[in-house]
């Protein structure tokens, strides 16, 4: 008998370009992030007296990046 669980096989996906639900999905969170990320981004602002590296499109696009691949995952 043969035991495979440690040498478990790997399996690879294939990439597969996005989806249409995966791209609305992105739209909403990216839409619900702009306004906080407009907020923590003025914030730093005022508190730094200059302006930070990432804009507030850059911040809520990350958070967007990061949040939409966790609903699909799961």
């Amino acid at each position: 008998m043969t035991d495979f669980t440690s040498d478990a096989p790997v399996v690879h996906r294939a990439h597969r370009p996005p989806r249409a639900e995966f791209c609305a999905y992105f739209a909403v969170i990216f839409l619900a992030a702009l306004p906080l990320a407009f907020l923590a981004w003025a914030l730093a602002a005022l508190r730094q007296g200059t302006l930070t590296h990432k804009g507030p499109v850059a911040r809520a696009w990350t958070q967007a990046r990061i949040i939409t691949p966790m609903i699909f995952s799961a």
